[in-house]
């Protein structure tokens, strides 16, 4: 026996709720990212901190990190880490140009070799100087590049919680399959992000917010640890100086100056 028409328009009426809530949950996700993307942060940053390596069975190796970051015309973002302590990486750069179409070009100074070398885009899970983040992992990653989903609340650091899942758009334009990501509604600060590489299950590396301070009206993060859940090796990242809009000039984010640190120690705190 054929559906009666009465009983056809239920069903449709049923399908048009399901998918309408599902393009409404998909929507939600989506903004939830975007607000982590847009959280404020200043036009400018610059911040003086730490490095701390740790394993087991050796003593935390610690090494100075002095960072700028500047939001230039077009969308487009640059950052320049430079090591400046202890003398066997000292001077050691890395820049990154974040462009508005969600493309990352990065280059990295090494003293030891007096050049400047661009690290090409298939190496997003090399190894950032031996610690546990990725090139991926210093690259700003546009919300478009992914798709994402809700998974629900969790609490986490004392925090309830919105979990995000992200999936790359395009497998091969991350290091990742995908992330998950706990996130403070309230400040759209991540509070943990776990990070799965091949196959989807466990997560391969882990990380966590520790403490965060409120400086010149923005949050700072000033204590944050990445995991190599495989190995237990952490780094841990240290903010102990953070200053906001200090009209860092365009000059300081060239190929230029990640060459020669005398052209951005003026600006240093």
């Amino acid at each position: 026996m054929s559906p009666t028409p009465l009983l056809n328009v239920i069903r449709f009426f049923l399908l048009a709720l399901l998918l309408g809530s599902t393009v409404a949950r998909a929507d939600e996700a989506t903004d939830l990212a975007q607000r982590v993307h847009e959280r404020p942060n200043g036009r400018d940053l610059t911040t003086l901190g730490r490095m701390v390596l740790t394993e087991k069975g050796r003593a935390p190796r610690i090494r100075e990190i002095v960072a700028y970051r500047l939001d230039q015309a077009g969308g487009q973002t640059a950052n320049l880490i430079r090591f400046v302590y202890p003398e066997d990486i000292a001077g050691t750069g890395l820049l990154s140009i974040d462009k508005a179409d969600g493309n990352t070009d990065q280059w990295l100074y090494l003293p030891a070799l007096d050049r400047v070398r661009r690290i090409s885009s298939d190496r997003k899970g090399g190894r950032f100087v031996g610690s546990d983040l990725y090139f991926e992992d210093l690259q700003e990653r546009k919300p478009s590049k992914d798709h994402h989903r809700l998974l629900g609340q969790q609490a986490e650091n004392g925090i309830l919680c919105d979990v995000l899942e992200s999936v790359p758009t395009d497998p091969k334009d991350s290091a990742y399959s995908k992330r998950i990501s706990w996130i403070d509604p309230a400040t759209a600060i991540p509070q943990r992000v776990d990070y799965f590489e091949k196959d989807a299950s466990p997560p391969s590396k882990r990380w966590l917010l520790r403490s965060k301070k409120r400086n010149q009206g923005y949050w700072t993060l000033t204590d944050s640890r990445m995991i190599d859940l495989s190995t237990g090796h952490e780094t841990r990242m240290v903010v102990d100086v953070a200053l906001y809009d200090q009209k860092l000039p365009a000059r300081l984010f060239t190929s230029q100056a990640l060459a020669d640190e005398s052209l951005e120690s003026e600006y240093r705190p």
